[in-house]
């Protein structure tokens, strides 16, 4: 049927509808003329929301003043490399990819922009950071809620496309690439994607799962309930909340050395860090001082942790002599830069305040380019399509423990060693004993 001859007044409501539109247009254009000739600013920012975007490029952006287009996305982009693949297609075809700001909060985070500092702007640190002295890296993420609520959300995610394949692979790519030519966002970005390039597929045997159940026992009423309690998740969902990837690069500097990745919620805490660790100190001179403390007569291997959240803070753990005994006794301590302490005074920014000023500045470090996260699905995709075909083990696991057992057990195979009786300062001050209370 013909619309128009159905409604005769329909043709009428739409030029009125165009010209009053055109009417407040011009309005608002004559008045932001006229304050901008008082003003030398000539920048103009307009936030558009969902599928208005393609109306703003192609209708509203050629009628402007000459000046910048900046778009901001925020993640998910996309939900598979090939989704993620189709949405860069349709973005290249209203935008060029300098226009694209793409948008990882973690990346405006303090203590993750400082990773480029501490590793380039330190010989101490450059000499050591290669295969020849750490052992293994591992990325953390925890949580210590539930999906309260949101779980019909989080479902059609799950924690890998939610953590791992962002924010913990965009902190991977900063902790293991090469030195970039110059501080510029394209040298830094390409030193990100070669790196990433590196990553071998990750075999499914190098990879653990979970999904969290109530607590019954526990006094906390949160803690009692299960994922799958969540009225908005399907009863029979498989999506995990904890998972556990390691991942091997293969180029000259890491061939050999683990990269996991670990990422879970309702667990005992919330904490996101990196901990570097370093490999064992040769020779046996101090076996016998330790034996009493350390059945196995192991030293503790020195780590390097930067803590992202909460409590921002870099610290070196390592071995010295205990202070007022005789002989050599060897305890675990740490050399510590805890901001909260060092930097009293000193407000940290938001991240999302970091990076919008980015977008202001035409900055790029700090956001994601369309190989950068190409690479990053090619990394996860083939794990994705296993746990979407339920050919990965589910493993349950309380609301409120430590982490997986068998997460652990796959970290100590690929040569990460958690001995579990070292506290950092901070953690002593508080109401936590010990480590192993955490494990419990």
């Amino acid at each position: 049927m013909d619309q128009n001859k159905s409604n005769p007044h329909s043709s009428s409501i739409s030029q009125t509808t165009r010209e009053t539109v055109n009417c407040i247009f011009e309005r608002l254009r004559f008045q932001i003329t006229r304050l901008e000739s008082a003003t030398p600013l000539t920048s103009h920012i307009f936030f558009i929301f969902g599928a208005s975007g393609d109306l703003a490029k192609k209708k509203i952006y050629p009628t402007l003043w000459p000046g910048w287009l900046r778009l901001i996305v925020e993640k998910p982009f996309g939900k598979d490399l090939q989704s993620s693949n189709k949405l860069s297609e349709h973005l290249s075809k209203c935008y060029v990819e300098e226009e694209i700001y793409r948008i990882d909060h973690y990346l405006g985070k303090e203590m993750v922009q400082n990773i480029i500092v501490l590793r380039f702007a330190n010989h101490i640190l450059s000499r050591v950071w290669n295969r020849d002295s750490i052992a293994a890296v591992i990325i953390i993420f925890k949580e210590d809620i539930g999906t309260q609520g949101r779980g019909g959300y989080f479902d059609q995610f799950g924690i890998i496309r939610d953590v791992i394949q962002n924010h913990l692979i965009q902190i991977l790519s900063i902790v293991g690439m090469e030195k970039p030519r110059s501080t510029k966002g394209e040298d830094i970005r390409d030193e990100k994607v070669k790196l990433l390039r590196c990553i071998s597929p990750v075999k499914p045997e190098d990879v653990v799962i979970g999904q969290y159940i109530g607590d019954k026992n526990s006094t906390n009423v949160e803690h009692q309930q299960g994922y799958l309690d969540d009225k908005t998740v399907p009863d029979n969902s498989t999506t995990p909340t904890y998972a556990q990837l390691i991942l091997n690069i293969n180029n000259e500097r890491w061939a050999g050395v683990p990269f996991i990745l670990r990422a879970g919620k309702a667990l005992n805490e919330k904490k996101a860090e990196i901990r570097i660790q370093f490999r064992d100190a040769p020779g046996a001179m101090f076996d016998e001082d330790i034996r009493e403390s350390d059945p196995n007569g192991r030293l503790a291997r020195d780590e390097l942790v930067i803590r992202v959240q909460p409590n921002e803070a870099i610290y070196l753990k390592l071995n010295t002599k205990r202070p007022g005994e005789m002989g050599f006794s060897i305890e675990e301590t740490e050399l510590d830069l805890t901001y909260g302490h060092r930097y009293q005074g000193v407000k940290l920014p938001d991240a999302y305040e970091r990076l919008i000023l980015d977008v202001f500045m035409g900055s790029k470090i700090n956001f994601v380019r369309s190989d950068e996260l190409q690479e990053a699905w090619r990394i996860v995709d083939p794990i994705l399509e296993l746990i979407d075909q339920k050919k990965l083990p589910l493993i349950p696991y309380k609301f409120g423990v430590f982490g997986i057992r068998e997460a652990f057990e796959a970290a100590a195979k690929h040569g990460y060693i958690f001995r579990g009786t070292y506290l950092w300062k901070d953690e002593r001050s508080g109401s936590i004993t010990s480590k192993e209370e955490k494990k419990k």
